[in-house]
């Protein structure tokens, strides 16, 4: 997939529409609007919220067949929380953050930013803007 090919003649490129079922694109390729993708409700429990009243929502877009891997677009609005991390890979693509890691890190968080969460890390999100990320976890 990577070098300067040109694109054969053919159908064109799959983007996958907002609306339809994931898991009829999930093992083709294909590309989506990440900005314009609809969430679904993930609620934090309670004893997650530190501050505010900040929501959760998400989408998989893709797992592996044995599941140990997970692709998906993630989301939380402004207030702060607290979770348990998965071993994760994500990049941010709108909104400002900063994620405090129990070891002593402050991770800040903007559009275009790459980062990474180790499986078992304690963090505290304050999110100031909807954040919004795509990320892959891994188990």
């Amino acid at each position: 997939c990577f070098g300067r090919r040109p694109r054969p003649a053919g159908p064109a490129p799959r983007t996958a529409n907002r609306d339809e079922d994931w898991s009829a694109v999930s093992g083709n390729s294909w590309t989506v609007d990440v900005a314009e993708l609809q969430l679904e409700p993930w609620p934090l429990a309670i004893e997650q919220i530190v501050e505010g009243s900040p929501e959760v929502s998400g989408l998989v877009l893709d797992t592996s067949p044995d599941g140990s891997v997970e692709r998906g677009v993630w989301q939380h609005t402004p207030g702060v929380s607290r979770d348990v991390e998965a071993d994760e890979l994500f990049v941010v693509v709108a909104g400002w953050a900063t994620v405090e890691v129990d070891c002593g890190e402050l991770l800040e968080l903007r559009p275009g930013f790459a980062g990474i969460l180790r499986s078992g890390d304690r963090t505290v999100w304050t999110v100031r803007e909807t954040l919004r990320k795509v990320y892959q976890t891994t188990s």
